[in-house]
């Protein structure tokens, strides 16, 4: 059982929760992630360590409610209890003085994208970030992101704050007038993820990703977090979450996110009817 102590609404159904796990805040690097069940009926589902602070025993979770799991955690309070929370899992992001890295994050991707852009920082590289969101009102993590990066830019779907148009637009337009990039970060949508591996890959510059799945245990066993990276089959929670962008079937991966829609629609029309936890 893990207490909740602390809990902000970032933007409409975005929520910030700090759930107390000390071991997994000890151990936890960035680019990895814990694996939740809310309860015990309660499904299995993979979220990013978003930060962590040793001394007080917490981790930073970001979740957006776009299944039952997700709008499940949304309801919980300070002083509610999160059942299981397993980890520090995958691989960390490999971190060194690259130069210039370029961080792009996109919606609720800006998430695990902080640790890796506070962790590229305090290396010493030069920390250029592209944030988007389809509102301004949706955008996240704003403050925290400017506070690690000596450039960021702003996207917007709808041009209600800062750039316009999408964040590998921006990208292009950076890259088109000389800018500097020895790597990329890129985590958010599959789409986006994919938009900015094309772009990147036009001028050379190579391009991290951070892939999520549909992901059931995390430890390599059931096989549904499998990916296509340069011909070969990857489990994401082991092998990943970040692969070479340029090297990920970026359209099979988003086919296979759309196995259980079906099911996760019928799922959120049944929590609708529900309370409580007690009556799953």
């Amino acid at each position: 059982m893990h207490k909740i102590v602390e809990k902000r609404v970032l933007a409409p159904k975005v929520t910030l929760h700090k759930v107390f796990a000390p071991e997994i805040a000890r151990a936890r690097k960035p680019g990895q992630f814990v694996m939740l069940r809310i309860c015990e009926s309660g499904e299995r589902f993979p979220l990013t360590i978003a930060d962590a602070d040793p001394q007080a025993g917490t981790i930073t979770i970001i979740s957006q409610e776009v299944g039952k799991s997700t709008a499940l955690l949304a309801r919980l309070n300070v002083g509610d209890y999160i059942l299981d929370v397993a980890g520090p899992l995958g691989r960390p992001t490999h971190i060194e003085h690259f130069g210039t890295a370029v961080c792009v994050g996109g919606g609720i991707g800006i998430a695990p994208l902080y640790p890796i852009a506070k962790a590229l920082r305090d290396c010493g590289n030069r920390v250029v970030s592209i944030l988007g969101a389809r509102t301004r009102e949706l955008l996240i993590l704003e403050k925290e992101m400017g506070e690690v990066s000596d450039e960021i830019h702003i996207c917007t779907d709808d041009g209600s704050y800062g750039f316009k148009g999408f964040v590998s637009e921006k990208l292009a337009q950076l890259l088109a007038a000389g800018a500097s990039a020895d790597i990329v970060f890129a985590i958010g949508p599959v789409p986006m993820m994919k938009a900015v591996c094309s772009v990147t890959a036009e001028h050379g510059v190579r391009t991290v990703v951070s892939l999520n799945p549909i992901m059931v245990d995390g430890t390599g066993m059931c096989g549904g977090c499998r990916v296509s990276i340069g011909g070969e089959t990857k489990f994401v929670c082991v092998d990943g979450p970040e692969f070479d962008g340029h090297q990920v079937d970026f359209d099979e991966l988003m086919q296979r996110q759309r196995i259980y829609r079906e099911f996760e629609e019928s799922s959120c029309k049944l929590l609708s009817s529900i309370s409580n936890l007690k009556q799953l």
